[in-house]
């Protein structure tokens, strides 16, 4: 396929591809997965199947990727999001179906990705499926924060919070 087919726009052609016609379904069937769970962890909007992006600090991942994000004003705050602006982070993003034949309560493998980044001193990206408890939601996304900006551009509370969009998915 060549480099310049590693790329988002080629995965996301793939998915949509084994989406409609379901090779990744008709194979794990094939193979006698007939009770398997997948363990989907992209937006619950999305037919793919992936892990959201994580950026652990890059001084405390045992990879070593050539891949790293830092900020470039070390001063910088990040208040909602909050990473280190002198600090050096690697972009992972995942994507697959663990098939698992035990039946696992929704979001299993991806509150385990979770604790390991925290764990690591990062961060995961709320474009995907989370699944954290509502406090340890709002201690790594600074809730006293957000609810300042919240109060200033949502007064009337007409819009969801971010918890409630990100993890209970309202």
């Amino acid at each position: 396929m060549g480099r310049e087919r590693l790329n988002s726009t080629t995965y996301a052609k793939v998915m949509r591809w084994n989406s409609k016609w379901g090779f990744t379904r008709a194979f794990s069937r094939l193979r006698g997965n007939t009770r398997s769970r997948s363990y989907r962890t992209w937006t619950s909007r999305s037919r793919g199947a992936g892990v959201p992006r994580v950026l652990p600090r890059g001084d405390r991942h045992p990879a070593r990727l050539d891949l790293p994000i830092g900020g470039y004003d070390p001063q910088a705050k990040f208040p909602l999001y909050q990473v280190d602006p002198r600090a050096v982070y690697v972009n992972f993003g995942f994507w697959d179906v663990v098939q698992d034949p035990v039946r696992r309560e929704p979001g299993h493998y991806n509150r385990k990705i979770e604790r390991k980044v925290a764990e690591l001193g990062g961060v995961k990206s709320l474009y995907s499926d989370s699944y954290y408890p509502e406090e340890e939601f709002w201690r790594l996304y600074n809730k006293p924060a957000y609810d300042a900006l919240k109060a200033r551009y949502d007064p009337q509370g007409r819009f969801r919070n971010l918890y409630e969009k990100c993890v209970l998915r309202k």
